[in-house]
């Protein structure tokens, strides 16, 4: 089952304010706490390294070669595409958003239709947001107000729909768990598929939740470098919600509970496990290079392919523990190829170095694995490959 749907994820580009929308000036300047706002973390690490840039903005030569002096922020943008727009390095956000840290607390509250553009004094470059002043001329400007709640309108980090459908799907357990859940004992009517709107009979412990996500017996996931067993991954076939519990007969005969299939990703039959549906988080993901250096492999990749290129999942052997959080992006290496000297007479064995040739994007961590999105790619990725540090 490879995801090769999905969109590009892009890491996000970060902004500043000279003339805002009055209504829209009100709530940043509160840090977005207005009812109904959708707000997202900043982490010290990135609010710290946006505050040193504020001082000064950055070097022009930071800027990508083809900066342009305004941009009109359009729907369907993602804040990774602006990033890109004005940055040679666009997962450098920070720096971005750090030219005007004053004016915008919450860096995620961009919206279709505002003029971002570039300020270049003194070899430095800042960013601004609002409507360009020409001439030196006064321009009065009147409050607006926007006919829709604050946090819908917003240009997003990245995709999220996209990638949402991962985070209930795309799993990874730390222990075999999945060996001890419910499991499903028998079919309405004895059937060997189970299709949506059929009733699954389920025996096992059932937690006190109403959503359950749906698997087969889960794989171990070895390090490709150490054979060490880091994590089990479950294949996501669907979803259930319980229907009613079970018990014991008049025979003293056991009753499994019974559980509704409310979707199917594939077959779904006796032996399959079931798992709680999380609760929803509300997760930070504006991209971001890590703060250390770190370096690692690509463990499985997402379903049945053999490699892996743009927009495909792949899960890494560095998770929570190693430092790793949703967000991160990573740069993908090539390994040179082994050939000979030709020139030196006598053919000496030489490996040729690494090349970077694709980016990652992290969106779900683990323990000791984490889960990635491939943003770009040269090569197909392949088990085995190897990440750092953009």
């Amino acid at each position: 089952m490879t995801r090769t749907s999905m969109l590009r994820a892009r890491p996000a580009g970060f902004l500043a304010s000279r003339i805002l929308p009055g209504a829209l000036a009100a709530v940043l300047a509160a840090g977005a706490s207005t009812a109904g706002a959708t707000t997202y973390p900043v982490t010290p690490q990135q609010r710290a390294t946006a505050q040193q840039v504020a001082q000064a903005g950055v070097p022009l030569s930071e800027l990508a070669p083809n900066a342009p002096d305004t941009y009109t922020v359009k729907r369907g943008d993602t804040l990774w595409d602006i990033s890109a727009v004005f940055l040679r390095r666009p997962w450098r956000w920070p720096e971005l958003w750090g030219m005007n840290l004053d004016q915008i607390r919450n860096p995620h509250l961009i919206y279709p239709g505002q003029i971002l553009y570039l300020e270049k004094v003194d070899g430095r470059a800042r960013l601004r947001v609002g409507q360009p002043v020409g001439d030196g001329q006064t321009v009065k400007l009147s409050p607006r107000v926007r006919a829709q709640s604050l946090g819908q309108g917003a240009i997003p980090s990245i995709p999220l729909h996209l990638i949402e459908p991962f985070l209930n799907e795309a799993v990874i357990f730390d222990t075999n768990e999945l060996d001890t859940a419910p499991r499903i004992v028998a079919t309405q009517e004895g059937r060997v598929v189970i299709s949506r709107g059929e009733h699954a009979y389920v025996r096992g412990d059932i937690a006190n939740a109403r959503d359950w996500r749906i698997f087969r017996n889960p794989r171990p996931l070895l390090d490709p470098a150490t054979k060490e067993v880091l994590g089990y991954e479950a294949v996501y076939l669907g979803a259930a919600e319980f229907t009613r519990p079970g018990g014991t007969g008049a025979k003293g005969e056991i009753i499994p509970a019974t559980f509704t299939v409310q979707s199917t990703r594939l077959e779904i039959g006796v032996g399959d496990r079931l798992a709680p549906v999380p609760g929803r988080e509300f997760v930070n993901y504006v991209p971001h290079a890590p703060q250390q250096n770190i370096e690692g492999l690509i463990v499985s990749i997402y379903g049945e392919a053999l490699t892996a290129g743009q927009n495909q999942i792949v899960a890494l052997n560095k998770g929570a523990k190693d430092g790793l959080e949703r967000g991160h992006v990573l740069a993908l290496w090539r390994y040179g190829r082994e050939t000979r000297d030709t020139t030196d007479g006598s053919r000496t064995p030489i490996k040729l170095p690494d090349e970077r040739h694709g980016l990652l994007f992290v969106f779900r961590t683990f323990e000791r694995m984490s889960y990635a999105l491939i943003l770009d790619v040269q090569e197909p990725v392949k088990i085995g490959d190897r990440f750092t540090q953009p």
